[in-house]
C-alpha cells in the first residue's frame, strides 16, 4: 500500500546543500512535526545548476549532491524515523547544456540528426536541410565568422572519445564525420544543426521548448521507449522502497498528461502522486488523472484571499488608477494585450508552427483547400489568445470530455468577435480539427496532421499563457500585486468563509490528499511577504495617504520618467518587505524590482533592457531605506499595521497547515522569512539555528512574530502527525463551524465524521479592533466529553458548545483545538 504524507518539506538542493547536508537536517524536521521530506529534483543537471530543473542524465544521481549512494543513504535515515521521501521530477524537458556534450543524447542528435537512436526523444520538428536550430549566437552568423569567433578544435568527450568540435566561446558543438576538411562556411551548413543567432530563435526554432525557455528542449515521453528510459532510476527508487512519492513538474506541457500519469501510476504501484497543475478559480483536475492532487497553488490564493478585507478593493484600485492609468476592470484586456504579445514575439515559432500544420491538412483536402493561409493563421492565433487556462485535455481519437468541449467553444466564441465574419467558416474547421473532430473528407480523423494539431494546439496554449499570463500580465497589473502569484485569481480579490469552506470541504470530498502550499520554489513573493501586502486592504485608506506622502517625499529623488506600474510595485514591496527590522537589503529589493520591469515587458526587457531607465530605478529604490522622511514613514507604517499582520501572518499560517490536503511547509517558512521571486526564494537556510530556536520554545514563550510562527507551525505539524488519519486520507473530513462573527473562520478536521482538531483564525482583524474586539460573538465548539484544548496551551480547557470568541482567543488571533484526554 502507497504512503500518503501528512505534512511535507520542501529541501532545495544543489552544490550548498547535498544529500549528507539533508541528512544532518532530519532530526530537527522530524521535532519540527515533519512527516516526510520532499526534495527538489536530483538527477543530474546542467553544470552550475541550483535549481535541478534542467537535466542532462536520467541514468545518474547528481554528482555535486552526492550521487546515488548518499541518496539513499538519506532515505534509508528518513525511514528509520518514520518519514517518508518525495522527490521533485521533470518530465518535460531536458537542458541544452554549456557544452553540449553534457547531454548525451542531445549530443547524439547534433552529431547525427535524424538518424540518432535518440532523434525522437527530442520534440524536433525535423525538415528536409535535418538540423537543429541552436540560437546561441551572440550575432548574426555572418558577422560571427567575419570575426573568427568560431573556430574548429579537438576535445576529448566524455563518453565519446576524441572528436573534431566547433567552438564559439564556451559553447561546443559536435563535427560531423567528413565534413572536418571542408571550408569553414561550408562545414557550418553541412552539420545536423544550424547556429543561429539567439534572435532568430523567436520566429524559426524547430524544436519545442519550456514555456520560451531555449535552454530547455522538449522530450516526448509519451513514447514509451522515451519514458522508460527516462523513468528508469525513477522508477527503481520508488520500487526499491528509497522514494514513496512524486511531484511532477509541469505537466500540462506533455503530450498526452493522462497517459502519462497513469504510466507512471502503474510503474510506481500505485504511489502517492501529485501534480503541478495550474487551475483557473472554476476548473477542476481531470478526475480521470490518477493523482492525490495538485501542488497547493489553488489552496495558496484562496487561503490568503479569505484574509482580504473586500473593502480595500476600491480604494488601491483608485491609487492603481492614479498611478498607471490602469482601469479597474481592466484587468481581462491586460491578459489579451499580453498574450497578444507573446504571441506575436517570444512565442511566434510555437504559434506559427501550429498555423502552418493546420494549412498542410487543409491544402491536402479538396474540401477545406479553399481557407487560406492568412486566415488560417489569423484563426489559430485568436484562439491561442482566447483559450482560458492552461490547455483543454483531448487525446487524439478519443472523444473529448465535454468541460474541454466547453472551453475550447468558449473560446472560440471569444475569437470570433475579435475576427472578421469572413473567418467564421475557417475558424470553425479550426475548432473542429484541434477538438478532432471529422471537418473535410470523410474518415480522415487519424491521420498523424491531425493528432499533431491536437496535441499542439494544447501545448502551445500552455506556453501561450504561462508565458502572457503568469510572467507578463501578473507583472504589470498592480491592484494588490500579492494577488498575481502563480495559480491565483487577482479578479476576485477577496474571497468569503462561506466560499471557502465549500472549497475545502469538496476537496475533502474529492481530494483529500492533494497538497496546500504557501511558499515554493516558484512564488513571485513568500506567504509572509504576501501577508503583510493583503494587510494594504485591511487599512486601505491609511494606505492611500502613505502613498501620497511617500511620493511627496520623494518628488526631487523619484525619477522623471518612472514607470507607473514600476512605481505602484515598488510602495507595495516596501510594504510588503519593510519590518520591524528595517528595510530589506537594497540589493535583493533592486533585483527584484528589476526581474519584474523585465517580465512585465512595458519598458525594459530581457531581450531588451533599457540600461538608463533601469539604473534610474535601481538607484532611486536603493536609496529609500536610507531616505530620512521614507525612513519615519514606513516605521510608523509598521508599527501601526503589527498587529494586523501579527493576525495575517499566523492566520494565513494555520489555514494553509490545517485546511483539507497535505501541509507543505517550504524551507525556512515555518519562521517568517522575506522571500521573493527565484532565486531570491531558493537561498540557504540557517536549520542549526532553527533547531536551536524550537528547542529553546519548549519551555519559553515566544518572544518575536518569527518564534510565534515557528512554535504554532511545530505544534500543528506535531498535532497533524497526531491525528493523521483525521488530515488525510479516505476517512478525513472537513466541517465548517457556526460563528455569529463574519470575523471569524472556524472548522474542524473529522475522522469518519467525528471532530478531531478544530482551528479558529480571526479575520479582518483592523475592522475588528476598530469595533472594539469580539464582544459578546461566539464559535459553536462540537461536544466533546472531555472538552477541548489548544495544542500550544494545553492547560486550558474549553467546553463543546457556544465559546466566546473573546475567550478562546484570548492569548492570540488563532487557535488549534484538540480533545483534550
Amino acid at each position: 500500500m502507497s504512503r500518503t504524507p501528512v505534512s511535507t518539506y520542501r529541501l532545495q538542493l544543489g552544490p550548498d546543500l547535498t544529500f549528507d547536508g539533508a541528512r544532518e537536517q532530519l532530526p530537527y524536521l522530524h521535532d519540527l512535526g515533519v512527516t516526510d521530506l520532499y526534495l527538489s529534483p536530483v538527477l543530474q543537471a546542467a553544470p552550475g545548476s541550483t535549481h535541478g530543473y534542467d537535466v542532462v542524465d536520467h541514468d545518474r544521481i547528481s554528482d555535486v549532491m552526492g550521487g546515488r549512494e548518499r541518496l539513499e543513504a538519506l532515505c534509508d535515515a528518513a525511514h528509520e524515523l518514520g518519514m517518508g521521501v518525495v522527490l521533485d521530477i521533470v518530465p518535460n524537458h531536458m537542458a541544452v547544456p554549456t557544452p553540449a556534450w553534457h547531454n548525451r543524447a542531445l549530443w547524439s542528435v547534433l552529431s547525427d540528426g535524424a538518424e540518432s537512436p535518440y532523434a525522437d526523444w527530442f520534440d524536433v520538428e525535423w525538415d528536409a536541410s535535418n538540423s537543429l536550430l541552436m540560437p546561441i549566437l551572440g550575432d548574426r552568423i555572418g558577422s560571427v565568422i567575419a570575426r573568427g569567433e568560431i573556430t574548429l578544435d579537438t576535445q576529448d568527450v566524455p563518453g565519446v572519445g576524441e572528436r573534431t568540435v566547433l567552438r564559439y566561446f564556451e559553447h561546443t558543438f559536435p563535427v560531423r564525420p567528413g565534413t572536418e576538411q571542408l571550408p569553414l562556411t561550408q562545414l557550418l551548413q553541412q552539420q545536423h544543426y544550424r547556429l543561429a543567432y539567439w534572435r532568430v530563435a523567436d520566429e524559426e526554432l524547430n524544436y519545442r521548448r519550456f514555456f520560451d525557455v531555449g535552454t530547455l528542449v522538449a522530450v516526448r515521453v509519451e513514447r514509451e521507449d522515451v519514458f522508460d528510459a527516462t523513468h528508469a532510476v525513477v522508477v527503481d527508487l520508488v520500487r526499491s522502497g528509497h522514494v514513496d512519492g512524486l511531484r511532477i513538474d509541469h505537466p500540462d506541457g506533455l503530450a498526452d498528461p493522462r497517459g502519462y500519469l497513469k504510466r507512471l501510476y502503474e510503474q510506481t504501484d500505485g504511489a502517492w502522486i501529485v501534480a503541478e497543475k495550474i487551475l483557473e478559480p472554476a476548473e477542476e483536475l481531470p478526475s480521470d488523472w490518477p493523482v492525490a492532487g495538485t501542488t497547493g497553488y489553488d489552496a495558496a490564493w484562496r487561503i490568503g484571499q479569505v484574509l482580504h478585507d473586500p473593502a480595500g478593493a476600491s480604494p488601491l484600485a483608485g491609487v492603481m488608477h492614479q498611478l498607471t492609468g490602469d482601469d479597474p476592470m481592466g484587468l481581462p484586456a491586460l491578459i489579451e494585450s499580453s498574450k497578444r504579445q507573446i504571441v506575436e514575439e517570444s512565442l511566434h515559432a510555437e504559434v506559427n508552427r501550429l498555423a502552418v500544420l493546420v494549412a498542410e491538412v487543409c491544402a491536402d483536402d479538396i474540401r477545406l483547400r479553399d481557407h487560406t493561409w492568412r486566415a488560417i493563421n489569423d484563426c489559430v492565433t485568436e484562439m491561442v489568445i482566447a483559450m482560458e487556462g492552461y490547455r483543454a485535455y483531448v487525446v487524439p481519437g478519443e472523444n473529448p470530455a465535454g468541460a474541454s468541449v466547453h472551453q475550447v467553444q468558449e473560446a472560440a466564441h471569444r475569437a470570433a468577435s475579435r475576427l472578421d465574419e469572413e473567418r467564421a467558416d475557417t475558424l470553425a474547421v479550426v475548432v473542429d480539427l484541434v477538438l478532432g473532430r471529422e471537418v473535410g473528407s470523410a474518415g480522415r480523423t487519424l491521420e498523424a496532421r491531425r493528432a499533431e494539431i491536437i496535441i499542439r494546439f494544447q501545448q502551445v496554449c500552455g506556453a501561450v499563457t504561462a508565458k502572457g499570463v503568469e510572467d507578463t500580465a501578473f507583472y504589470r497589473w498592480t491592484h494588490l500585486v500579492s494577488l498575481c502569484e502563480v495559480g491565483g485569481s487577482p479578479a476576485s480579490f477577496a474571497l468569503g468563509p462561506d466560499a471557502f469552506h465549500a472549497w475545502a470541504g469538496h476537496q475533502a470530498e474529492r481530494q483529500p490528499a492533494s497538497m496546500t502550499a504557501g511558499t515554493t520554489h516558484d512564488t513571485k513573493r513568500g506567504a509572509d511577504v504576501r501577508a503583510r501586502q493583503g494587510v494594504l486592504t485591511e487599512h486601505a485608506d491609511a494606505w492611500v495617504a502613505l502613498v501620497a506622502d511617500l511620493r511627496a517625499a520623494t518628488q526631487e529623488t523619484r525619477p522623471v520618467g518612472l514607470d507607473g506600474r514600476s512605481e505602484n510595485l515598488l510602495w507595495q514591496m516596501l510594504a510588503g518587505t519593510w519590518t520591524s527590522d528595517g528595510p530589506l537589503e537594497a540589493d535583493r529589493l533592486t533585483r527584484y524590482l528589476v526581474k519584474a520591469a523585465r517580465e512585465a515587458k512595458d519598458w525594459t526587457r530581457w531581450t531588451g533592457v533599457n540600461e538608463k531607465a533601469e539604473d534610474e530605478l535601481v538607484t532611486f529604490a536603493a536609496s529609500l531605506g536610507e531616505h530620512p522622511r521614507v525612513v519615519e514613514l514606513m516605521t510608523a507604517w509598521v508599527e501601526r499595521t503589527a498587529p494586523t499582520v501579527r493576525a495575517a501572518t499566523l492566520g494565513q499560517t494555520l489555514l494553509q497547515l490545517m485546511t483539507t490536503g497535505v501541509a507543505d511547509v517550504y524551507q525556512g517558512s515555518e519562521t517568517t522569512r522575506i522571500a521573493l521571486v527565484d532565486p531570491d526564494n531558493r537561498g540557504p537556510v540557517d536549520h542549526r539555528a532553527l533547531a536551536e530556536t524550537l528547542e529553546r520554545l519548549e519551555s519559553a514563550s515566544p518572544s518575536t512574530l518569527g518564534e510565534e510562527k515557528l512554535h504554532l507551525t511545530a505544534t500543528t505539524l506535531r498535532a497533524r502527525r497526531r491525528n493523521a488519519e483525521a488530515v488525510v486520507g479516505p476517512r478525513s473530513g472537513y466541517q465548517a463551524l457556526p460563528t455569529s462573527s463574519g470575523h471569524a473562520l472556524a472548522f474542524a478536521r473529522t475522522l469518519d465524521g467525528a471532530p478531531a482538531l478544530v482551528t479558529v483564525v480571526t479575520r479582518l482583524s483592523a475592522s475588528l479592533a476598530a469595533i472594539g474586539g469580539w464582544g459578546e460573538h461566539q464559535v459553536v465548539l462540537p461536544e466533546s466529553e472531555h472538552g477541548w484544548v489548544d495544542v500550544r496551551r494545553p492547560d486550558t480547557v474549553h467546553p463543546g458548545g457556544s465559546v466566546p470568541l473573546a475567550t478562546l482567543l484570548a492569548h492570540g488571533p488563532v487557535a488549534l483545538l484538540e480533545e483534550a484526554r
